[in-house]
């Protein structure tokens, strides 16, 4: 599992094992298998061609589990700044695939939500693992 660096801003990148097509397939087939809802897939590069600009393949998928995310926002309702989960995958320059998604220790102390309600969206974090795992 990847950790976040202080350079990074509590963002955890992953390089994935797959190209950026089978990374979102996989993504979201993990998410459905799981009982995770989609609450909205954002497709940067469609969005940029759209406008007669170019953006190299990005996607992102916001996500979560009213069950596992209502106790956070309960405790502290500024936690909905960065609920629902999200996952951002992209292509880089060099057609390598990556996934980034916020650290979930890091959303807990940023809206001092009690450390013990960190473990609803830990898990996202062993999901994404698994989505780039080869």
């Amino acid at each position: 599992m990847a950790i976040p660096d202080a350079a990074s801003n509590s963002v955890v990148r992953i390089r994935s094992a797959h190209g950026f097509a089978a990374t979102v397939e996989r993504l979201l087939a993990l998410l459905a298998e799981r009982g995770v809802r989609v609450f909205a897939h954002l497709d940067f590069a469609a969005d940029a061609a759209a406008a007669g600009l170019s953006l190299r393949p990005e996607q992102l998928v916001i996500f979560g589990n009213p069950k596992a995310g209502t106790p956070l926002l309960a405790a502290s309702p500024t936690v909905g700044l960065d609920l629902p989960l999200k996952a951002l995958v992209w292509e880089d320059a060099d057609g390598v695939t990556w996934i980034a998604h916020n650290d979930p220790a890091y959303v807990v102390s940023r809206h001092a939500v009690p450390v013990d309600l960190e473990k609803n969206i830990q898990g996202a974090a062993a999901l994404i693992a698994a989505v780039v795992a080869p």
